[in-house]
């Protein structure tokens, strides 16, 4: 998944019946989030927000952001805006809802769904050649998530040893602090 906000309580609570099931995901959203710390002042935000932190106990989740390389040599935090899911390299959703009430509850947004494996796959495989700048046509979606993962983590490592030189643009983040802490 990638989105710019994932703040809705029933997304969150399928995310965890996910997880509790040993499904593999990845969910890419902006390394330094658009909102203020004060946003857990409101109980409802509060515990959608300790919820989405808690599926960082699981093995098989992997909260990220992307990070590209600037002219001076450092790594810059690059904002996610994307609104795109895939499944199991069958299914995928792109367009512009964010996953918050305002998008969908309220505001006019529009998602194309479409589920030929063909051509998910092939989204799937140019989307992580982007993130991962390595090559996932080989690897099934399984296996992608999984280096995805192990990516993201070796570059968060990178980043905290000040080594600019990364795999791709993927970084993993705390999703325990995610939000209160700054990540990048």
């Amino acid at each position: 998944m990638e989105n710019q906000y994932v703040e809705i309580a029933e997304i969150v609570a399928e995310l965890h019946g996910a997880l509790k099931r040993g499904v593999e995901v990845v969910l890419l959203v902006p390394a330094i989030p658009e909102f203020s710390p004060t946003v857990y002042e409101t109980v409802e935000r509060r515990a959608v927000f300790e919820a989405r932190a808690a599926l960082g106990k699981y093995d098989s989740f992997t909260l990220a952001g992307i990070a590209g390389l600037g002219s001076d040599g450092l790594r810059k935090a690059v904002y996610v805006h994307s609104k795109l899911m895939l499944i199991d390299d069958a299914w995928a959703t792109v367009g512009s809802c964010n996953l918050h009430r305002s998008s969908l509850f309220g505001n006019g947004e529009l998602n194309a769904a479409f589920s030929d494996p063909q051509i998910v796959r092939a989204f799937r495989v140019a989307l992580f050649q982007e993130h991962l700048a390595q090559d996932t046509s080989a690897l099934d979606n399984l296996a992608a998530l999984q280096l995805f993962r192990q990516t993201a983590r070796q570059n968060r490592q990178r980043h905290e040893n000040s080594d600019p030189v990364w795999q791709g643009l993927a970084i993993s983040l705390d999703a325990a602090t995610y939000g209160r802490a700054a990540q990048f």
